[in-house]
């Protein structure tokens, strides 16, 4: 267990990073394309395994075929995975959507809950789903933990494990509730940006090596 001073010296360090990250993204948002929260729901249920910009190529016609739970209750799963094939893991996705939308229907009357709990417990809705919908739709202060937040957080020194929750509970433990869902909008940014998978670009940086332990001044 980390002592009380060093968690208030990590605090400090990831306070003062995510001031450098919030000057350098001051306009942080979501990447998926939506215009409510149901739209947001499904939108983020096709990210898994799936890139924000071809969701958005998706929904595109998706959003204008469907508008309601109900609209993709009715249509036959065939139909429904032709239309979100290329997001991958289509017959799932189907699956899932298909089943969200019945316990909307059901549990919530039609209505996309504004609850992290009640998000969190329909079916085909993890964490990171949960905590997109809440944070971004209803301003519910959460942290959504996707590839980017995980990668990110793991080379900041923040944190050292590939579980998701895990680090969802680190980086609220080292940030205001304020800054909470602009937080994965910061690294989600940071890691298109500039911290990307195989070979970060540590020299373009604006944390620096004082900051990240994982900065590298080859490349």
């Amino acid at each position: 267990m980390q002592s009380k001073s060093d968690l208030s010296t990590e605090k400090k360090r990831a306070q003062k990073i995510f001031s450098i990250l919030r000057n350098e993204y001051p306009d942080p948002k979501p990447a998926l394309n939506y215009k409510t929260p149901f739209q947001l729901l499904i939108a983020t249920i096709l990210s898994a395994q799936c890139t924000d910009a071809r969701v958005n190529i998706v929904t595109k016609d998706l959003f204008k075929k469907y508008k309601t739970p109900q609209d993709y209750i009715i249509v036959p799963s065939e139909e429904l995975e032709k239309d979100i094939h290329s997001t991958g893991f289509y017959k799932q996705k189907a699956k899932s959507i298909k089943q969200c939308c019945q316990e909307i229907i059901e549990k919530h009357k039609g209505k996309v809950p504004a609850g992290f709990d009640a998000l969190y417990n329909l079916s085909g809705v993890g964490r990171k789903t949960a905590s997109v919908v809440a944070g971004n739709a209803f301003g519910i202060p959460s942290i959504a933990v996707d590839t980017h937040v995980k990668r990110l957080s793991n080379r900041l020194g923040f944190i050292e494990t590939e579980d998701t929750e895990k680090i969802e509970m680190r980086l609220k433990e080292l940030l205001p509730e304020k800054d909470w869902v602009n937080t994965s909008h910061w690294l989600m940014a940071h890691g298109r940006k500039i911290c990307i998978a195989r070979k970060p670009k540590c020299l373009q940086c604006v944390l620096g090596a004082n900051l990240c332990p994982s900065f590298s001044a080859i490349g």
